[in-house]
């Protein structure tokens, strides 16, 4: 495959993932789907909480279930997001230092609304100078 390909499959992995928000406080619904280095896709969705700080974004929630399997390096994820549509959908403060956590500088955030509609970024170009003990 292409890596315009896989890029694709990506995000239309995140879109179905999407499909999965538990966002009934928000309704904003977001999917992430993240590929290892291993070739393995691991998808997530936004599952928010009447507390609001127990919520947890669709990326945690992929990089979790990938770090929970014994996977810990990375390539890149798309993410989409949105209400009724969808909409360039960045990931939050946490979820890039989650990132930061996980991923090289050159690590790859797809964002955009579908297959044929996205942009690629590095973790660098979103958090720069990233926090790393």
């Amino acid at each position: 495959m292409t890596k315009e390909q896989v890029c694709e499959k990506l995000m239309e992995e995140a879109i179905h993932a999407r499909e999965f928000s538990y966002s009934p406080y928000s309704k904003f619904k977001v999917g992430a789907a993240l590929l290892a280095k291993n070739g393995k896709v691991y998808t997530g969705c936004n599952i928010e909480n009447g507390a609001y700080m127990p919520s947890n974004c669709a990326e945690r929630t992929a990089i979790f279930k990938a770090v929970s399997e014994g996977v810990r390096e990375f390539e890149r994820i798309a993410i989409v997001g949105g209400n009724e549509e969808l909409i360039d959908c960045f990931p939050c403060g946490v979820c890039r230092q989650t990132m930061a956590e996980f991923c090289e500088p050159e690590f790859e955030i797809l964002v955009g609304t579908g297959p044929d509609a996205y942009k690629i970024y590095t973790l660098a170009d979103l958090l720069p100078k990233s926090f790393k003990l």
